[in-house]
């Protein structure tokens, strides 16, 4: 199989880092409900070592996923860690005894979370914090300032290189770039779900780049005879077709696309190689009109 293109790459602004526009998001590696250890171990393993063999150099996690156990097959897998390899992990969540999830946007929580990722990563500084705000169902649109005057204070002492910020709105990004510099923002995102339609916009004329999570629809897959009639025509599989649109949307578009099979791996990232038609983005663009939010 020859190796993809990955979409070309995308600078984040104020750094020094390119990242391939088609990274890998490790949230289904852990078990069922993303808690616990994986169901095949030996296939997370080979999943993120494939990450590296086909040419990514960005890979989305979180200690809360498992909790720790994305973090440390991370690091089975990979360490010593590639040079150009950037993590790119999360904090303002926790996971109770019973597998819920839960906001944790205290000074302790998020000093403590900084440093259970570099623990477990085994790690001196994290790439990028992505600040994770926000409920279950989207941004609140409460302040950012003490939150994110926390990770400031934490990459101040050398412990976070960049800051992100993820399930925010558009005024909290306003508040936050006033505090920090902000390199990108994830909020969820896909074919039916574009309700951040015109703050990609927005960002991309900034150079900040948006990282779109649930992008197949997550726990509510995305479906549509409408996509599934654009694969046809393109001889691939609806999920391709949704990520290729992803990455056709806007430059400043990054994807992070999970699975826990080697074999689905390869063909998300085959994505990056498929070239939708003026028609075909008309005729996925008109899916969230008639799908409506998933």
């Amino acid at each position: 199989m020859s190796i993809p293109s990955l979409g070309g790459a995308f600078a984040l602004p104020g750094t020094s880092l390119s990242l391939k526009r088609m990274g890998y998001g490790t949230m289904q590696l852990p078990g069922p409900h993303v808690w616990g250890p994986p169901r095949d171990k030996l296939a997370a393993l080979a999943v993120l070592r494939e990450v590296i063999a086909l040419g990514a150099n960005h890979i989305d996690t979180a200690e809360f996923y498992g909790p720790g156990v994305s973090n440390q097959l991370i690091r089975e897998a990979l360490e010593p860690y590639p040079e150009d390899l950037t993590i790119i992990t999360k904090v303002g969540f926790v996971r109770g005894p019973d597998g819920s999830w839960a906001p944790d946007h205290t000074p302790e929580g998020l000093t403590r979370a900084v440093h259970e990722n570099l623990s477990s990563l085994g790690l001196e500084a994290l790439d990028v914090v992505n600040l994770r705000l926000g409920g279950p169902h989207g941004p609140d649109d409460q302040s950012v300032a003490e939150p994110l005057g926390v990770l400031v204070e934490l990459q101040r002492q050398g412990l976070i290189r960049h800051i992100g910020l993820s399930t925010i709105s558009p005024g909290q990004f306003a508040e936050a770039k006033s505090i920090a510099d902000i390199v990108c923002v994830q909020n969820q995102y896909n074919l039916v779900q574009r309700g951040d339609d015109d703050f990609i916009d927005a960002l991309a004329a900034e150079g900040v780049a948006y990282v779109p999570y649930f992008p197949l629809g997550g726990f509510s897959p995305l479906q549509s005879s409408l996509l599934s009639s654009v694969a046809a025509e393109l001889g691939a599989n609806p999920k391709q077709v949704a990520l290729a649109w992803l990455l056709q949307r806007s430059p400043n578009i990054l994807v992070i696309a999970g699975t826990s099979s080697p074999a689905h791996l390869r063909e998300n990232f085959a994505a990056a190689d498929l070239t939708l038609s003026p028609s075909q983005v008309a005729t996925l663009n008109s899916i969230s009109d008639q799908v409506g939010g998933q």
